[in-house]
């Protein structure tokens, strides 16, 4: 699967932003979809993920409450709704999928920016 990653921008604190990930190639619900994100300087860490079917999803707890992931199936995409930006969450933000028979991530989107101004 090959995934393309959009949606990215600036916006003040307290805006939104919804990032989409478009997927192509191999069957897309065969995968749990993540995302993640990196700050220049900083490791790049786990934001949240959804599974397959969209039944079970998980956050960080720094996003908990603000951000929402979601996924159409039908539409090969995963989104991530970003509300209450913070300063903080400036970083670049990267989906990714895990195939139903793997442990880890093994394929990853080009990033896309997200910048929050204070």
């Amino acid at each position: 699967v090959q995934l393309q990653a959009s949606g990215g921008g600036l916006v003040q604190a307290g805006g939104s932003l919804r990032l989409s990930c478009a997927a192509s190639g191999r069957t897309f619900s065969f995968y749990e979809m993540g995302w993640f994100r990196q700050a220049p300087g900083k490791e790049r860490e786990f934001v949240s993920a959804i599974t397959w079917s969209g039944t079970s999803t998980s956050y960080s707890d720094s996003v908990k409450g603000r951000f929402t992931i979601s996924r159409e199936n039908a539409k090969n995409t995963v989104y991530l709704q970003m509300n209450s930006l913070k300063p903080e969450d400036t970083a670049a933000y990267y989906c990714a999928a895990k195939p139903l028979d793997r442990l880890t991530y093994d394929t990853w989107g080009q990033g896309t920016q997200v910048t929050v101004s204070s």
